[in-house]
C-alpha cells in the first residue's frame, strides 16, 4: 500500500522582507509547524514578489480561447494546440504553475492588503494559472481542487473586520473567496486568518489601536499553529 506524502504549496506576495512583513512571518510560522509534522520534502515555497510570475500576453489569451472552444482539454494536450513560439513560451510558463497547484494538498497564501485589495504579484499568479479547463476532470466534469485546502493569511494596516467602519473596504476576502470557490475549492476548505492594525506602531493616526494589533496578531499566530497541525488528507 502506497502512503500519501502530504504536500504544502506556500506562497508569499508581500514586497517587504520577513523582518517587516507580518504576512511573511505568519506564513513562516505555519510552514515551520507543518514541516515539523510532515518533514520538509512536501513543502514548496514560491516568493511571488522576489520571483514574479510574468504577466499574461496576447499569445496566452489567444491560446486560451482556442483551448476553450474545444471544451474539456487536459493540460497534457494543450501544447499540441499551440501554433507559434509565442504561444509555446506562454504555455511553458503556465503549465508548471498548474501542476504545482494540482499537486498540493494545502495551499498557503500570505496576502498583505495593498490599496484595499491583493498585491499585483499575487494577481499575476492568479491570472496565469487560471487556464481554461485546467482544473476540471474531463471525464466527470468535477473540480480537481474540490479536496484542496486553501489557507489565506492577510495582514492589514488598519481594521476591516465585521462591524468596523471600513468593513466594506475589504476587497481581499470576498475576491479570494469567490475566486477559489469558482475554481472548485469547497467552501469548507477555504480558511481565512487576518492580522489587523499592523501599522499601529508606526502610523500616528493608528497609535490608539496598538493593543488591538497585539491581540489580533496573537490570534493570527494561534490560528496558524492550529491550522498547520489540523489533519487534512486527500
Amino acid at each position: 500500500m502506497t502512503t500519501h506524502t502530504p504536500s504544502l504549496l506556500h506562497l508569499d506576495s508581500s514586497a517587504d522582507d520577513a523582518g517587516e512583513s507580518v504576512s511573511r512571518q505568519l506564513t513562516a510560522l505555519f510552514a515551520e509547524t507543518w514541516r515539523a509534522l510532515h518533514g520538509p520534502s512536501g513543502h514548496r515555497h514560491r516568493d511571488l514578489a522576489a520571483d514574479p510570475v510574468p504577466l499574461v500576453s496576447s499569445a496566452y489569451a489567444t491560446l486560451g480561447r482556442r483551448v476553450e472552444r474545444r471544451g474539456a482539454v487536459a493540460p497534457a494536450e494543450v501544447a499540441a494546440l499551440a501554433e507559434n513560439d509565442a504561444e509555446r513560451r506562454e504555455w511553458a510558463l503556465t503549465l508548471p504553475l498548474i501542476k504545482e497547484l494540482l499537486a498540493a494538498d494545502t495551499v498557503l497564501i500570505g496576502v498583505p492588503m495593498y490599496n484595499f485589495s491583493i498585491p499585483a504579484s499575487l494577481k499575476a499568479w492568479i491570472d496565469r494559472l487560471t487556464f481554461p479547463g485546467a482544473y476540471v476532470d474531463p471525464v466527470t466534469g468535477s473540480s480537481l481542487l474540490r479536496d484542496t485546502r486553501v489557507v489565506v493569511v492577510t495582514a492589514r494596516g488598519g481594521g476591516y473586520g465585521p462591524g468596523t467602519p471600513r468593513e466594506a473596504y475589504d476587497f481581499q476576502t470576498p475576491y479570494l473567496r469567490t475566486y477559489f470557490g469558482e475554481l472548485g475549492v469547497a467552501d469548507k476548505n477555504l480558511c481565512f486568518t487576518h492580522a489587523e492594525m499592523t501599522r499601529s506602531g508606526d502610523v500616528p493616526a493608528l497609535a490608539g489601536f496598538q493593543e488591538m494589533a497585539v491581540h489580533s496578531l496573537a490570534a493570527a499566530r494561534t490560528a496558524m499553529t492550529d491550522l498547520a497541525t489540523s489533519a487534512h488528507h486527500r
